[in-house]
Protein backbone atom coordinates (compact mmCIF):
# COMPACT_ATOMS: atom_id res chain seq x y z
CA UNK A 1 0.00 0.00 0.00
CA UNK A 2 1.49 3.68 -1.08
CA UNK A 3 2.45 5.64 1.95
CA UNK A 4 -0.02 8.37 2.43
CA UNK A 5 1.04 11.43 0.82
CA UNK A 6 2.77 9.74 -1.64
CA UNK A 7 2.68 10.68 -5.65
CA UNK A 8 1.41 8.27 -7.92
CA UNK A 9 3.23 5.18 -9.14
CA UNK A 10 2.89 5.64 -12.38
CA UNK A 11 3.48 9.43 -12.35
CA UNK A 12 4.60 11.20 -15.48
CA UNK A 13 8.70 12.26 -15.40
CA UNK A 14 7.82 16.04 -16.50
CA UNK A 15 8.47 17.15 -19.42
CA UNK A 16 11.43 19.35 -20.88
CA UNK A 17 11.21 22.39 -22.45
CA UNK A 18 11.93 22.68 -25.76
CA UNK A 19 14.64 25.31 -26.56
CA UNK A 20 15.13 27.01 -29.83
CA UNK A 21 16.69 25.21 -32.58
CA UNK A 22 19.40 27.76 -33.42
CA UNK A 23 21.10 25.60 -36.19
CA UNK A 24 17.18 25.86 -37.86
CA UNK A 25 16.53 29.32 -37.40
CA UNK A 26 20.50 29.87 -39.15
CA UNK A 27 19.53 28.02 -41.78
CA UNK A 28 16.63 29.46 -42.46
CA UNK A 29 18.00 33.08 -42.24
CA UNK A 30 21.11 31.88 -44.06
CA UNK A 31 18.30 30.68 -47.31
CA UNK A 32 15.87 33.87 -46.06
CA UNK A 33 18.56 36.49 -46.45
CA UNK A 34 18.95 37.20 -50.03
CA UNK A 35 15.75 37.34 -51.11
CA UNK A 36 15.06 39.82 -48.47
CA UNK A 37 17.52 41.59 -49.34
CA UNK A 38 15.97 42.08 -52.85
CA UNK A 39 12.95 42.67 -51.84
CA UNK A 40 14.47 45.67 -49.55
CA UNK A 41 16.89 46.89 -52.23
CA UNK A 42 14.13 47.21 -54.69
CA UNK A 43 11.10 46.58 -53.71
CA UNK A 44 10.26 48.59 -50.28
CA UNK A 45 13.16 50.74 -50.39
CA UNK A 46 11.84 52.62 -53.95
CA UNK A 47 8.67 52.35 -52.45
CA UNK A 48 9.28 54.57 -49.43
CA UNK A 49 11.16 56.83 -51.37
CA UNK A 50 8.51 57.28 -54.17
CA UNK A 51 6.06 58.13 -51.44
CA UNK A 52 8.95 60.64 -50.31
CA UNK A 53 9.32 61.82 -53.36
CA UNK A 54 5.31 62.55 -54.14
CA UNK A 55 5.46 65.70 -51.48
CA UNK A 56 8.10 67.55 -53.72
CA UNK A 57 7.50 69.49 -56.58
CA UNK A 58 10.59 68.41 -58.88
CA UNK A 59 11.61 68.74 -62.29
CA UNK A 60 13.30 65.15 -63.20
CA UNK A 61 15.94 67.15 -64.83
CA UNK A 62 17.05 69.37 -62.04
CA UNK A 63 19.07 68.61 -58.92
CA UNK A 64 16.66 70.66 -56.21
CA UNK A 65 13.29 69.93 -55.04
CA UNK A 66 10.61 71.84 -52.94
CA UNK A 67 8.55 70.66 -50.26
CA UNK A 68 5.10 70.95 -51.46
CA UNK A 69 3.62 68.73 -48.46
CA UNK A 70 0.33 67.59 -49.59
CA UNK A 71 -0.10 69.94 -52.90
CA UNK A 72 0.53 67.56 -55.12
CA UNK A 73 -2.52 65.49 -53.28
CA UNK A 74 -4.60 68.16 -53.72
CA UNK A 75 -3.71 68.91 -56.89
CA UNK A 76 -4.58 65.18 -58.13
CA UNK A 77 -7.62 65.09 -56.61
CA UNK A 78 -9.39 68.66 -57.80
CA UNK A 79 -8.13 67.98 -61.54
CA UNK A 80 -10.62 66.98 -63.82
CA UNK A 81 -8.61 65.20 -66.21
CA UNK A 82 -7.54 62.98 -63.12
CA UNK A 83 -11.37 61.39 -62.57
CA UNK A 84 -11.39 61.21 -66.63
CA UNK A 85 -8.09 59.04 -66.31
CA UNK A 86 -9.76 57.38 -62.70
CA UNK A 87 -13.02 56.27 -65.01
CA UNK A 88 -11.09 54.68 -67.88
CA UNK A 89 -9.15 52.78 -65.51
CA UNK A 90 -11.65 51.33 -63.92
CA UNK A 91 -13.50 50.68 -67.41
CA UNK A 92 -10.25 49.10 -69.19
CA UNK A 93 -9.24 47.32 -65.62
CA UNK A 94 -13.38 45.83 -65.09
CA UNK A 95 -13.89 44.97 -68.85
CA UNK A 96 -10.15 43.31 -69.11
CA UNK A 97 -10.43 41.30 -66.00
CA UNK A 98 -13.76 39.95 -66.75
CA UNK A 99 -13.53 39.59 -70.43
CA UNK A 100 -10.11 37.49 -69.96
CA UNK A 101 -11.50 35.26 -67.33
CA UNK A 102 -15.28 34.43 -69.10
CA UNK A 103 -13.10 33.67 -72.15
CA UNK A 104 -10.27 32.05 -70.77
CA UNK A 105 -12.56 29.53 -68.89
CA UNK A 106 -14.82 28.91 -72.15
CA UNK A 107 -11.77 28.02 -74.10
CA UNK A 108 -10.35 25.58 -70.88
CA UNK A 109 -13.72 24.02 -70.95
CA UNK A 110 -13.42 23.91 -74.62
CA UNK A 111 -9.70 22.31 -74.83
CA UNK A 112 -10.79 20.44 -71.88
CA UNK A 113 -12.54 17.99 -74.01
CA UNK A 114 -11.15 15.04 -76.43
CA UNK A 115 -10.51 17.09 -79.89
CA UNK A 116 -8.83 16.44 -82.28
CA UNK A 117 -5.94 18.45 -82.85
CA UNK A 118 -6.48 20.72 -79.37
CA UNK A 119 -2.44 20.21 -78.33
CA UNK A 120 -2.12 22.41 -81.26
CA UNK A 121 -4.85 24.73 -80.71
CA UNK A 122 -3.67 24.89 -77.01
CA UNK A 123 -0.49 26.20 -78.16
CA UNK A 124 -1.70 28.92 -80.43
CA UNK A 125 -4.35 30.22 -77.80
CA UNK A 126 -1.14 30.39 -75.15
CA UNK A 127 1.28 31.88 -77.90
CA UNK A 128 0.59 35.83 -77.50
CA UNK A 129 1.18 35.72 -73.83
CA UNK A 130 4.63 35.07 -74.33
CA UNK A 131 4.49 38.01 -76.90
CA UNK A 132 6.13 41.60 -76.08
CA UNK A 133 2.51 43.66 -75.47
CA UNK A 134 4.90 46.53 -77.55
CA UNK A 135 4.80 43.94 -81.07
CA UNK A 136 0.97 43.30 -80.19
CA UNK A 137 -0.08 47.02 -79.95
CA UNK A 138 1.90 48.00 -83.02
CA UNK A 139 0.54 44.46 -84.96
CA UNK A 140 -3.50 45.38 -83.85
CA UNK A 141 -3.10 48.86 -84.99
CA UNK A 142 -3.23 47.35 -88.28
CA UNK A 143 -5.91 45.23 -87.08
CA UNK A 144 -8.19 47.85 -86.07
CA UNK A 145 -6.96 50.44 -88.85
CA UNK A 146 -9.85 52.43 -90.13
CA UNK A 147 -9.02 52.51 -93.92
CA UNK A 148 -6.93 49.22 -94.93
CA UNK A 149 -7.72 46.89 -91.45
CA UNK A 150 -9.13 43.76 -90.87
CA UNK A 151 -11.65 44.94 -88.78
CA UNK A 152 -13.09 47.69 -91.76
CA UNK A 153 -12.25 44.90 -94.44
CA UNK A 154 -14.90 42.25 -92.30
CA UNK A 155 -17.38 44.87 -91.87
CA UNK A 156 -17.21 46.14 -95.20
CA UNK A 157 -18.53 42.47 -96.24
CA UNK A 158 -21.30 42.92 -94.53
CA UNK A 159 -21.78 46.50 -95.41
CA UNK A 160 -21.51 48.11 -91.79
CA UNK A 161 -18.60 51.25 -91.62
CA UNK A 162 -16.15 50.65 -89.28
CA UNK A 163 -16.03 53.21 -86.87
CA UNK A 164 -12.99 55.39 -86.39
CA UNK A 165 -10.76 53.68 -83.94
CA UNK A 166 -8.25 56.69 -83.33
CA UNK A 167 -10.56 59.65 -83.21
CA UNK A 168 -13.37 58.73 -80.84
CA UNK A 169 -12.60 58.09 -77.05
CA UNK A 170 -14.97 55.29 -76.24
CA UNK A 171 -13.54 53.39 -79.47
CA UNK A 172 -10.39 54.11 -78.71
CA UNK A 173 -10.58 52.21 -75.27
CA UNK A 174 -12.47 49.41 -76.76
CA UNK A 175 -9.48 48.86 -78.72
CA UNK A 176 -7.15 48.55 -76.31
CA UNK A 177 -8.98 46.15 -74.12
CA UNK A 178 -10.07 44.34 -76.71
CA UNK A 179 -5.70 43.89 -77.90
CA UNK A 180 -4.73 43.48 -74.22
CA UNK A 181 -8.03 40.69 -73.65
CA UNK A 182 -6.50 38.88 -76.66
CA UNK A 183 -2.94 39.46 -75.03
CA UNK A 184 -4.00 38.11 -71.59
CA UNK A 185 -6.18 35.29 -72.89
CA UNK A 186 -3.51 32.60 -72.69
CA UNK A 187 -2.71 33.13 -69.18
CA UNK A 188 -6.02 32.34 -68.08
CA UNK A 189 -6.66 29.88 -70.00
CA UNK A 190 -3.67 27.82 -69.43
CA UNK A 191 -4.34 28.63 -64.96
CA UNK A 192 -8.09 27.42 -66.04
CA UNK A 193 -7.24 24.40 -67.99
CA UNK A 194 -4.66 22.68 -64.84
CA UNK A 195 -7.45 23.51 -62.53
CA UNK A 196 -9.86 22.03 -64.29
CA UNK A 197 -7.91 18.65 -65.49
CA UNK A 198 -7.02 18.48 -61.79
CA UNK A 199 -10.60 18.25 -60.19
CA UNK A 200 -12.51 15.19 -58.80
CA UNK A 201 -13.37 12.77 -61.72
CA UNK A 202 -15.67 10.97 -58.71
CA UNK A 203 -18.01 14.13 -59.05
CA UNK A 204 -18.25 13.89 -62.76
CA UNK A 205 -19.23 10.29 -62.56
CA UNK A 206 -21.72 10.86 -59.79
CA UNK A 207 -23.49 13.85 -61.67
CA UNK A 208 -23.60 11.82 -64.49
CA UNK A 209 -25.10 8.68 -63.19
CA UNK A 210 -27.76 11.20 -61.66
CA UNK A 211 -28.54 12.35 -64.93
CA UNK A 212 -27.42 16.00 -64.47
CA UNK A 213 -28.04 18.58 -67.18
CA UNK A 214 -24.70 20.16 -68.17
CA UNK A 215 -25.87 23.68 -66.90
CA UNK A 216 -26.33 22.46 -63.91
CA UNK A 217 -23.41 20.26 -63.43
CA UNK A 218 -21.29 23.37 -64.54
CA UNK A 219 -22.38 25.67 -61.93
CA UNK A 220 -22.79 22.49 -58.87
CA UNK A 221 -20.14 20.39 -59.98
CA UNK A 222 -17.40 22.18 -61.71
CA UNK A 223 -17.44 26.17 -60.54
CA UNK A 224 -17.14 25.47 -57.29
CA UNK A 225 -14.13 23.27 -57.53
CA UNK A 226 -12.66 26.39 -59.68
CA UNK A 227 -12.86 28.93 -56.56
CA UNK A 228 -10.04 29.13 -55.47
CA UNK A 229 -8.59 29.31 -58.97
CA UNK A 230 -10.57 32.27 -59.88
CA UNK A 231 -9.76 34.16 -57.11
CA UNK A 232 -6.56 33.50 -57.59
CA UNK A 233 -6.79 34.59 -61.49
CA UNK A 234 -8.92 37.23 -60.18
CA UNK A 235 -6.36 38.99 -57.78
CA UNK A 236 -3.38 38.16 -60.33
CA UNK A 237 -5.00 39.53 -63.42
CA UNK A 238 -6.29 42.48 -61.93
CA UNK A 239 -2.90 43.93 -60.91
CA UNK A 240 -1.51 42.77 -64.66
CA UNK A 241 -4.22 45.13 -66.01
CA UNK A 242 -3.70 47.71 -63.61
CA UNK A 243 0.22 48.19 -65.16
CA UNK A 244 -0.83 47.80 -68.49
CA UNK A 245 1.41 50.39 -70.34
CA UNK A 246 3.07 48.85 -73.78
CA UNK A 247 -0.18 48.24 -75.45
CA UNK A 248 -1.38 51.73 -74.70
CA UNK A 249 1.91 53.24 -75.31
CA UNK A 250 2.24 51.65 -78.96
CA UNK A 251 -1.84 52.14 -80.18
CA UNK A 252 -2.80 55.35 -78.80
CA UNK A 253 -0.27 57.39 -77.03
CA UNK A 254 -2.70 57.65 -74.08
CA UNK A 255 -5.52 59.51 -76.77
CA UNK A 256 -7.22 60.23 -78.65
CA UNK A 257 -8.12 63.98 -77.50
CA UNK A 258 -5.68 63.98 -75.05
CA UNK A 259 -5.98 61.38 -72.18
CA UNK A 260 -9.05 59.23 -74.38
CA UNK A 261 -7.32 55.81 -73.35
CA UNK A 262 -5.03 57.14 -70.37
CA UNK A 263 -4.94 54.97 -67.63
CA UNK A 264 -3.54 56.23 -64.25
CA UNK A 265 -0.17 53.49 -64.51
CA UNK A 266 0.34 55.48 -68.30
CA UNK A 267 -0.01 59.12 -66.39
CA UNK A 268 2.00 58.45 -64.23
CA UNK A 269 4.73 57.58 -67.06
CA UNK A 270 3.29 60.91 -68.95
CA UNK A 271 3.74 63.20 -65.84
CA UNK A 272 7.28 62.00 -64.56
CA UNK A 273 9.05 61.55 -68.19
CA UNK A 274 7.30 63.26 -71.05
CA UNK A 275 6.14 66.75 -68.60
CA UNK A 276 9.30 66.27 -66.08
CA UNK A 277 7.17 66.36 -63.13
CA UNK A 278 9.00 63.48 -61.07
CA UNK A 279 7.14 64.73 -57.73
CA UNK A 280 3.49 65.08 -59.31
CA UNK A 281 4.22 61.58 -61.13
CA UNK A 282 5.52 60.17 -57.79
CA UNK A 283 1.89 60.98 -56.48
CA UNK A 284 0.47 59.52 -58.79
CA UNK A 285 1.95 56.36 -58.52
CA UNK A 286 1.08 56.06 -54.85
CA UNK A 287 -2.29 56.77 -55.37
CA UNK A 288 -2.64 53.59 -57.88
CA UNK A 289 -0.87 51.68 -54.86
CA UNK A 290 -3.19 52.87 -52.76
CA UNK A 291 -6.21 51.82 -54.65
CA UNK A 292 -4.61 48.43 -55.99
CA UNK A 293 -3.89 48.18 -51.77
CA UNK A 294 -7.03 48.18 -50.96
CA UNK A 295 -8.88 46.06 -53.84
CA UNK A 296 -6.15 43.12 -53.23
CA UNK A 297 -7.05 43.43 -49.21
CA UNK A 298 -11.19 43.77 -49.64
CA UNK A 299 -10.35 40.66 -52.04
CA UNK A 300 -8.60 38.37 -49.68
CA UNK A 301 -11.14 39.01 -47.22
CA UNK A 302 -14.17 38.10 -49.17
CA UNK A 303 -11.85 34.75 -50.08
CA UNK A 304 -11.31 34.03 -45.90
CA UNK A 305 -15.16 34.63 -45.71
CA UNK A 306 -16.08 32.45 -47.67
CA UNK A 307 -13.61 29.85 -46.76
CA UNK A 308 -14.43 30.16 -43.46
Amino acid sequence: MAAAGAGPLHAEPPRRKRGWNWREIGLAALLLAPNLALLVVFTYRPLVDNIRLSFYNWNISSPRMRFVGLGNYVEWFTSSDSWTIMANTVIFTVAAVAGSMVLGLALALLLDQKLFGRGAVRSLVFAPYVISGAAIGVAFQFVFDPNFGLIQDLLDKVGVTAPNFYQNSGWALFMVTATYIWKNLGYVFVIYLAALQGRRKDLDEASEIDGTSPTRHFFRVVLPQLRPTTFFLSVTVLLSSFQVFDIIQAMTQGGPLGIGTTTIVFQVYQETFVNSRAGYGATVATIMFTIVLVITLIQVRLQDGNDA
